[in-house]
């Protein structure tokens, strides 16, 4: 128990880094490859989110993470975040960190691409706490694709559908802690505002960044 804990405070000394080091260019990449990821999934049926899922999405969010473990796993990565306002236009994206520690006969090293599609608000508020996480705070559950949803209505009482890419090869059963959580400083950094994780995402008192139009284009198309 005492090895848990102590994983569960590094993670969350980890996740709480980002902000002292902020590198534009990196977060540019981020939201370039958060883009890519929701690009990818959308290439084939097998893998697509169904149109009516994202139609009816409150929020998105997009992580990117890599998995790499002998006895003691790490799986650390970041994201972005992005939620429907009450007009329909989609909001600016938000930095978040997402990490994970377990512990456990594992081995083995992998990335891990997911999607989490918000279907209620309650889900969205997650967003404004200091660490979340999907599943515990919220009820998850992997959402159908498009190729299922072509011969039957897929269910949505769940209120996360989870969509996830994995390459590499991890093996072993563990005992696991992780959260995720906003970037607030680096997210106020990029869009240079003082305004919190609320305002910047259901407000229009914060005006995009160029870097991060693509992205919110995309997604406005995706989940008209």
């Amino acid at each position: 128990m005492k090895r848990i804990l102590l994983l569960a405070a590094v993670l969350s000394l980890a996740t709480a880094a980002g902000a002292a080091d902020f590198k534009r260019a990196d977060y540019v990449s981020r939201l370039q490859t958060c883009e890519a990821i929701l690009q990818s999934m959308q290439l084939y049926p097998s893998s697509a989110i169904p149109a009516d899922v994202l139609h009816r999405a409150k929020g998105l969010v997009i992580v990117n993470q890599v998995q790499v473990g002998f006895l003691v796993g790490v799986k650390d990565g970041w994201g972005v975040a992005l939620v429907r306002k009450p007009g329909g236009q989609w909001s600016l994206p938000v930095f978040i960190k997402a990490g994970e520690l377990s512990l456990g006969l594992q081995a083995g090293g992998k990335t891990v691409e997911t999607v989490y599609v918000l279907m209620d608000e309650s889900a969205t508020r997650l967003l404004f706490q200091t660490r979340f996480k999907f599943g515990m705070d919220a009820k998850a559950v992997a959402g159908p694709h498009a190729a299922e949803a072509e011969r039957s209505t897929p269910e949505f009482n769940a209120q996360v559908l989870v969509y996830t890419n994995v390459n590499g090869f991890y093996a072993g059963a563990t005992v696991k802690t992780g959260t995720m959580s906003p970037l607030v400083e680096a997210t106020q950094q990029f869009y240079q505002t003082r305004y919190g994780v609320p305002e910047m995402l259901y407000s229009d008192w914060v005006q995009p960044q160029p870097e991060a139009q693509e992205l919110m284009n995309y997604v406005q198309r995706l989940a008209q």
